[in-house]
């Protein structure tokens, strides 16, 4: 395929997509009703200027990785992503590769929890997605931070609150749960270099990955410290989508409680400090 053919069909695709259906503002006057190239970009994660030169066929042989951010920024059904892997030059990921694509219909249960914070992550415990409400509560990750398990053994970046305790409950779980995806999917090579890259940084992981243990994640209760809003303890819930172990992970509150009347207020505020 041609980089033209991949270009029309980034556009194409492009305009298809409201700014309304992808959560973002409808921003003024527009000359078309699909996404800016800037929008995709921030949706995608990817640079502006890439997206320019793809769609004017200056760019070529896009990774894995921007093909995989594209098709969920432009909520693509499965065999439109196929196309799309083939129109890079890609090949399609197999059976033996984590599902990272996030199909149409879970994109719609998303837009209508928006007084829901949830996020999405593969197999590995990679964040695909998080709408507004989950960003404003958990705070923006980005780079390795995205994996829950760099976080939990490399990092610590969180804003929920552990004691020894409960993290090393977590650790011990996240180490658990990846042994079990990857007897799930063996060729899976971002896998692989995850749990290469965990071992070495964390003697851990390491020991928790030795013992050979496999488990699924669980729901818990969580404790929040977030900066603008105060301490909020909320039941956090992870649902998992059948036939490809995508795993939605909702906040929620119990009604008319402290913690409800937190969250709801942080609901109106988003990312925004309170002032005054």
């Amino acid at each position: 395929m041609s980089s033209t053919e991949l270009g029309e069909a980034l556009h194409a695709w492009r305009d298809r997509v409201t700014p309304d259906q992808a959560g973002l503002p409808a921003g003024g006057r527009r000359r078309a009703p699909g996404l800016r190239r800037e929008e995709l970009s921030h949706l995608a994660g990817i640079s502006a200027d890439y997206i320019v030169r793809l769609e004017q066929g200056r760019a070529h042989h896009p990774s894995v990785r921007i093909v995989e951010a594209l098709a969920r920024a432009l909520r693509l059904e499965s065999s439109e992503r196929e196309h799309l892997f083939r129109l890079a030059g890609l090949a399609v990921p197999g059976p033996g590769t984590v599902p990272r694509h996030i199909t149409p219909g879970v994109h719609r249960i998303l837009d209508r929890l928006t007084t829901t914070p949830v996020a999405v992550h593969d197999a590995t415990w990679t964040q695909l997605l998080a709408n507004p409400l989950h960003t404003a509560l958990i705070g923006e990750c980005t780079g390795p931070d995205l994996n829950a398990a760099w976080r939990a053994f490399v990092t610590s970046t969180t804003r929920v609150r552990h004691t020894p305790e409960s993290n090393g409950a977590l650790q011990q779980l996240l180490a658990a749960d990846l042994r079990r995806t990857r007897a799930l999917y063996p060729d899976d090579a971002a896998l692989t270099e995850l749990i290469t890259r965990l071992r070495r940084r964390s003697a851990r992981f390491a020991d928790l990955w030795d013992t050979g243990t496999t488990a699924e994640h669980r729901s818990s209760r969580k404790t929040i410290d977030h900066p603008t809003v105060g301490t909020l303890t909320l039941d956090c819930d992870v649902l998992h989508v059948a036939g490809n172990h995508l795993r939605i992970m909702a906040y929620t509150a119990k009604p008319a409680t402290e913690d409800a009347q937190r969250l709801a207020l942080l609901s109106v505020l988003g990312i925004q400090t309170l002032t005054g």
